[in-house]
């Protein structure tokens, strides 16, 4: 792992029945690194992210996956360290995995649940530390005024914005977001990666987002990372993702829907 890597994954596979979702795939990512990870549905993305959070186990082997030089798991089972990792990588799902009954302040607070007690969650008793946290965390976010409100009563712009604001009262440092803008309106979905392109530049957190909107990784990340059938195909600078090769990747329909503004 190099020295200002904060994620570290090698020959990392996943098989689901016959289907190899991942195949041998290693990536390194370096501290305030902000990392589209692109290709067609069914590439490895998702897989990829959850594989890192911890959230199902990758095959047997030589895989491994570490974040902040300690293992999150390898050779198909996960590390005893796995929930120190956690606490330090803040995922950002397309559904935004918010509670809908409780209201969005309540929402945001449980990021803090790493560090308080577990009676004072359960029973909303939060440490003012953390009140103060949480209303910072949305006014960052832009959505201050509905923090009182039940989240399943807010838009999915909204929510997805509340998700991002748990993740700061969680204290993460690397921010995994899996496809966050895929169900919101052209308007919401700017918002948000303006929000993760905002905490990556300003805060220096490392956020890698999968995304199937190949113009939004070219406009918001300076480096892209792109799979197929569970092989990374490539990696490098945004500015050097021509044409061809996204053809390559996605293949020839592509041509038909190639967003005007990329380089060619």
């Amino acid at each position: 792992m190099t020295t200002d890597a904060v994620l570290s994954i090698r020959s990392v596979s996943k098989t689901f029945g016959s289907r190899r979702a991942l195949d041998g795939v290693s990536l390194d990512v370096a501290r305030g690194e902000m990392v589209a990870l692109i290709g067609p549905s069914g590439s490895g993305k998702s897989t990829l992210l959850r594989s890192v959070d911890g959230l199902q186990t990758i095959d047997s082997g030589p895989g491994v996956i570490e974040a902040f030089g300690e293992k999150v798991q390898a050779k198909g089972r996960l590390s005893d360290k796995v929930r120190d990792a956690r606490i330090r990588i803040g995922f950002i799902a397309q559904q935004f995995n918010l509670v809908g009954r409780l209201s969005l302040f309540t929402n945001v607070a449980l990021g803090s649940l790493g560090r308080i007690t577990f009676l004072q969650g359960v029973l909303g008793r939060w440490p003012k530390e953390t009140q103060a946290a949480a209303m910072q965390a949305l006014h960052r976010v832009g959505v201050s005024d509905y923090a009182g409100q039940r989240a399943n009563t807010l838009s999915g712009g909204q929510q997805q914005r509340g998700a991002i604001a748990r993740a700061l009262v969680q204290r993460a440092k690397i921010v995994l977001a899996d496809e966050p803008v895929a169900s919101l309106d052209p308007v919401s979905a700017r918002k948000v990666m303006d929000i993760l392109r905002d905490l990556n530049r300003k805060d220096g957190l490392t956020v890698i987002v999968t995304l199937h909107q190949v113009d939004y990784a070219l406009k918001y990340c300076d480096r892209v990372v792109a799979l197929k059938a569970g092989k990374k195909v490539y990696d490098g600078p945004a500015s050097e993702l021509h044409k061809p090769k996204l053809i390559e990747i996605y293949g020839p329909e592509f041509e038909d829907v190639f967003w005007e503004g990329a380089p060619t």
